[in-house]
């Protein structure tokens, strides 16, 4: 039986064994691949994420919070006229390294020197294979060690990062580290739900959508130019001899754990980019805090290690379109998804927390949504 045949067999195979599965079967089928080739874009706002509506989710769903006693400055003047959604650059990964400050250098990735987001930024051997990848700086506490490392040995200063959406903290990184934890964390992330034995199948494959190029076989199966073209019984002798040892794997340093936050959202805090940033963040927290508090979904900084679920809220260094602030982003573990909004005022963060939070709905998508994505669908902005 050729190669090719091989292949359309088994093909044909896993496309039966994805018909016949159960739905909870196929999402995690789906949603164990995620790359650039394996998504598509959505056509309208609307089909990336549901919005909410008075028939299905109360009257009073799309009404701004009655009890917000919060408001910004009367300075705080922001571009309205702009269409927000679909404007924003593709991304599959973000990392959000930890400094204990709300603010920092203009650009984290140049100025922060001695940084883990300096060393992301600067080191080519540091950038992911599957997508482009978010840096941020975040006001995430480090570990002890962080401020006790000597202005001399900088680099080798460990700090945590959260890795999303796969919501894994890695411990204690250093500039030195950045290539290991693109290669463990970033490329091949760790599962975030349990998943059956054939989740590592490629969706594309299910699909029929993979070709499969005619490349040669590696070079110590495949005479010389000068040589006569091999016997099929050549062939089969030469792949029987390939030399199957693996390589070693490089040394492994890192260590990591489950973030055990159930949504993440982060609110860009950098006044050294634009005052309103540094303005809006903490006021938004505030009024986050309020509306989670009550629900028993609100979590400290410190509560990171100690208890599961809730809604983690962190600062971070600017992600773009400070003009539209505020610009708030909601990770959600469960369904793998990144909701990323602007315009945020003090007034819409009850319905936030009820609808997009809690449910992955947006209340105002044509004035608010930039776009995101949803790995359990395969969709994205972009």
């Amino acid at each position: 039986m050729s190669f090719r045949s091989l292949l359309d067999k088994t093909t044909t195979l896993l496309k039966s064994t994805l018909n016949n599965a159960t739905p909870s079967a196929t999402k995690s089928l789906t949603t164990a691949t995620f790359n650039s080739s394996n998504t598509t874009t959505a056509a309208t706002l609307e089909t990336l994420f549901p919005r909410v509506t008075p028939t299905i989710d109360g009257p009073n769903c799309l009404e701004d919070c009655a009890s917000c006693t919060i408001s910004y400055p009367r300075s705080f003047k922001i571009n309205s006229e702009d269409e927000l959604y679909g404007n924003i650059k593709p991304w599959t990964s973000h990392v959000l390294i930890a400094t204990g400050k709300s603010d920092w250098a203009r650009d984290v990735t140049t100025e922060e020197t001695g940084s883990v987001m300096m060393a992301l930024g600067s080191n080519r051997d540091a950038r992911p294979k599957n997508g482009r990848m978010m840096i941020s700086a975040s006001n995430m506490l480090p570990p002890k060690e962080y401020d006790d490392t000597s202005s001399e040995d900088i680099h080798n200063r460990p700090t945590t990062v959260l890795v999303l959406p796969s919501f894994t903290f890695v411990e204690k990184v250093t500039p030195n580290d950045v290539e290991e934890l693109v290669r463990r964390f970033v490329d091949t992330p760790p599962p975030t739900r349990p998943s059956s034995s054939s989740s590592s199948v490629n969706r594309d494959v299910l699909n029929g959508d993979t070709t499969f190029p005619d490349t040669a076989p590696p070079s110590n199966t495949v005479s010389s130019s000068n040589s006569a073209v091999p016997t099929t019984s050549e062939k089969e002798e030469s792949f029987l001899t390939i030399d199957s040892t693996p390589s070693p794997p490089p040394p492994e340093k890192l260590t990591s754990r489950p973030c055990p936050h159930a949504y993440i959202i982060l609110l860009c805090s950098q006044s050294t980019r634009d005052a309103r940033c540094g303005q809006s963040a903490p006021l938004l927290r505030r009024e986050f805090e309020r509306h989670l508090r009550p629900l028993g979904l609100q979590r400290d900084l410190d509560d990171d290690e100690h208890r599961e679920g809730g809604v983690g809220i962190y600062f971070i260094s600017h992600v773009g379109g400070h003009k539209y602030a505020a610009n708030v982003i909601v990770y959600r573990k469960e369904d793998q998804q990144a909701i990323w909004l602007a315009r945020v005022r003090p007034e819409d963060c009850e319905a936030i927390v009820k609808f997009t939070v809690l449910k992955g709905k947006v209340v105002h998508p044509g004035r608010q949504l930039r776009g995101g994505f949803d790995r359990g669908r395969g969709v994205t902005s972009w």
